[in-house]
């Protein structure tokens, strides 16, 4: 079970399609952002020393380049408990949460047209993680290479202000 930091945690509305009429009178559907959820899983939430980064193993076209762990919110899930199912998932742990590092699309973070994610600090409250569902490996960056290994593009920007927020 998830712990702590549990703000804006009402459940977010599935994303709908809604009607756009363009000036030539065809309708097209415009859905919202999917939204994802993660975490930035540090070794302690009082003085972060490491990062646990996983390394993507599918689809073929991200497969060897590392991100946070996490996924999909699905249809009446909230996002702390799609990040909690996520977890058992994809690590095998629960976890204890921090602060939510908000981003600036709207409190979150835009990774593609079709994507948003939500990020959360965290320590593993329970369980050894290891590499399971899309991950073939993990594994703990020390402070100071937390940008060393090959990022999925989106993710760069998040590491970069994960760094600066844990300066200030």
């Amino acid at each position: 079970m998830l712990s702590g930091g549990r703000s804006r945690d009402a459940a977010l509305p599935v994303p709908r399609c809604r009607a756009a009429r363009p000036a030539w009178g065809t309708l097209r559907c415009m859905t919202q952002p999917i939204l994802v959820v993660a975490a930035a899983i540090v070794d302690h939430l009082d003085d972060p020393r490491e990062l646990l980064a996983a390394r993507r193993s599918v689809p073929a076209e991200l497969a060897g380049r590392w991100e946070f762990p996490g996924g999909k919110v699905e249809p009446g899930e909230t996002p702390l408990q799609a990040l909690e199912r996520e977890m058992a998932e994809e690590l095998g742990v629960r976890l204890r949460l921090g602060a939510e590092l908000v981003g600036p699309d709207d409190g979150a973070w835009r990774l593609t047209e079709t994507y948003t994610m939500r990020l959360w600090l965290a320590e593993v409250a329970d369980g050894v993680p290891g590499p399971r569902a899309a991950h073939d490996e993990l594994a703990w960056l020390r402070a100071g290479k937390w940008l060393s290994v090959p990022w999925l593009d989106a993710d760069v920007r998040i590491v970069r202000a994960l760094v600066a927020s844990l300066r200030s």
